[in-house]
């Protein structure tokens, strides 16, 4: 995993005398790359990159050059190839030579080789540019779900790139602004965001499954889809489905375990952790190698843990059997209030936005911490939204509803913002980004309407509530230079469970019905049988306390640039505040919700936001 930068101007401009100020972009990102850095600049183009070595950490070196058929190739890529031996292969038999034993040299011969129809043939988590030299153009790619990031920005006659929001901002032509649609998308989708926006104005980023050109000499971004969730019709009994997404799984987890650095697993005793740590396991036996097994817990948690509708069971007794069960290298991260609460700062550093608050802030903790474990982990995020494991699936009154189920507070929501910032309309503002949503899904004629409708569940969560923790994932984790692999996002499986009908994935009544199915023999019953219950968060009033004091001094001081969008006297109420219904998905209730009011002042004042109304 690293960064990647860049910039590329009008022909006939030479970029050398912003070399000094372009390298500022890759600087600030060195969390992600601490291991070597690079660059390429060839008239009109710069790229940049920052290296963390996963694969051949000798040879890997980036910005990675070919010349080949008779253009001079250049690219930055970040990310991993899963499938980088068979397309080696199959490169070998067409005539071409390597060099090293990464997958950046495979990625730059297969675009070489095949042009723009690469990406239809990667299996992998990616970002990547390409800068051809004769044709004067560069090609930009991300991978199909999502999970690596990649941002621009277009001023001045210049195309502009980097893997993190920071390193735009950091180029002297981009100002941290947002305008109105910012202010709605802080306030009204946040943590959440619209895909393909950064935020801030000016700023885009390049959607999940999506590649093309930028064409220097008419200043264009040609951009396409390659990859959407396609409908087509299931032939496959249940057993035979069952049977197909264990392959898949074993495939998807045994390929990304590939790593020429050391490798864990996160293991928070819940389904989806507990099949990967499994298949890992194995892998790990047959090298006579012992798997390393990561988990976090809060400082008093036991003590305060009250049972609930979307955490029905605390973690550590299940994680302690999967342990045994695997016999595995444990190791387990206690988190106390204070740590928690200093990192919600950080997380903001990570992310570059208000996030999840401490859903955030506590990751980016145990990051930190793990990191001396190994340098790679995987993790078992994005299968509630691939087999429907949240409640807002199984809820009949809930996903009939019209709106983003993990967000049905529009109304309470659009209460904070300053009366001269609030869109006209804020049940629309949001309600045209779901609808637009639901009308690009892919439903074959005919289907029956709890078919359509889960499909179009599927589409909303892999298109918004999974980028958000894809986000979240990425930059919590590249803030301590650790890579996180998450097989569940193999696109193979999501297009594959997208086709099935429902009573498939929610078979014997159960959340991930289907996913338990294909799992037996790989964990204990109590395990595989288990109730489903979201990522751990602490229980421990002291947060509550902690993140409530720190808000009233805000409030008290009232210099806060937070107050240029948010009403304070909304804010004061929320103290009193005995809402049930969580600010965004599962686990942001009251705590959570001060807490990234706490994120978005830091962030305003960090970054030093202007806003324009």
């Amino acid at each position: 995993m690293c960064a990647i930068s860049g910039q590329i101007s009008a022909p006939g401009e030479d970029l050398s005398p912003m070399i000094s100020k372009l390298r500022a972009m890759r600087d600030v990102m060195k969390r992600r790359g601490p291991d070597g850095s690079g660059e390429y600049h060839h008239k009109n183009a710069a790229l940049f990159h920052a290296r963390l070595s996963v694969m051949d950490p000798e040879n890997g070196r980036q910005p990675m050059e070919l010349d080949f058929s008779g253009e001079h190739f250049a690219i930055v890529y970040n990310g991993e190839i899963y499938n980088a031996k068979e397309l080696k292969s199959d490169l070998t038999g067409l005539g071409h030579d390597f060099n090293t034993a990464c997958d950046t040299e495979v990625l730059l011969h297969s675009y070489a080789e095949w042009g723009e129809e690469c990406v239809r043939k990667l299996n992998g988590i990616y970002a990547f540019a390409v800068w051809e030299e004769r044709r004067g153009r560069l090609f930009l790619a991300r991978d199909r779900m999502g999970v690596k990031p990649l941002f621009y920005a277009i001023k001045n006659g210049s195309f502009i790139f980097g893997s993190e929001i920071k390193a735009l901002l950091a180029h002297p032509w981009i100002e941290p602004v947002i305008d109105r649609e910012g202010v709605a998308q802080i306030m009204l989708l946040g943590p959440g965001r619209v895909p393909g926006s950064g935020v801030f104005k000016d700023i885009f980023e390049i959607l999940p499954g999506e590649c093309g050109y930028y064409l220097p000499d008419s200043g264009r971004l040609a951009l396409h889809k390659y990859f959407a969730l396609e409908d087509h019709e299931c032939r496959d009994s249940f057993p035979e489905a069952v049977e197909k997404v264990r392959s898949l799984l074993l495939d998807a987890i045994t390929r990304q375990l590939e790593s020429d650095v050391p490798v864990c697993t996160f293991l928070s005793g819940g389904l989806d952790s507990s099949i990967i740590s499994s298949v890992a396991n194995m892998y790990f036996k047959k090298r006579g190698e012992k798997l390393h097994t990561v988990s976090v817990d809060y400082t008093d948690n036991e003590k305060y843990f009250k049972a609930g509708k979307f955490q029905p069971t605390s973690d550590p007794a299940y994680i302690r059997l999967m342990a045994d069960y695997l016999g595995s290298e444990h190791h387990l991260v206690y988190l106390d209030t204070e740590e928690l609460v200093s990192a919600l700062f950080e997380a903001v550093d990570a992310r570059d936005l208000p996030g999840m608050a401490d859903v955030d802030s506590s990751l980016l903790a145990f990051c930190k911490r793990i990191k001396n474990v190994a340098t790679v982990a995987l993790s078992g995020e994005c299968a509630d939204e691939i087999f429907g494991g949240y409640p807002w699936y199984r809820d009949p009154e809930v996903r009939e509803r019209d709106g983003f189920p993990w967000a049905q507070s529009t109304k309470w929501r659009a209460g904070f913002i300053r009366p001269e910032l609030m869109p006209k309309k804020p049940e629309e503002y949001v309600g045209d980004y779901y609808h637009k949503t639901l009308e690009k899904c892919s439903v074959l004629p005919g289907t029956p309407h709890i078919e359509k409708r889960m499909k179009q569940m599927m589409n909303l969560n892999v298109d918004w509530f999974m980028q958000t923790l894809l986000d979240r994932k990425d930059r919590m984790s590249m803030y301590s230079s650790l890579e996180v692999r998450v097989p569940f996002c193999d696109h193979r499986i999501a297009e594959y469970l997208y086709t099935l009908p429902w009573e498939y994935k929610d078979h014997g009544g159960y959340e991930k019905g289907l996913l338990r199915e294909a799992a037996k023999g790989l964990l204990p019953d109590e395990v595989l049988w288990r109730k489903k219950s979201p990522y751990p968060k602490t229980h421990n009033p002291a947060y509550m306390e902690a993140v409530s004091g720190r808000l009233r001094e805000i409030l008290r001081d009232g210099s806060s640039p937070l107050f240029e969008i948010v009403r304070p006297e909304a804010l004061w109420e929320l103290f009193d505040d005995t809402r049930v219904s969580p600010w965004y998905g599962q686990l942001m209730t009251a705590p959570q919700t001060i807490a990234y009011f706490l994120q978005t002042d830091y962030w305003m004042r960090k970054y030093r936001v202007r806003v324009e109304a």
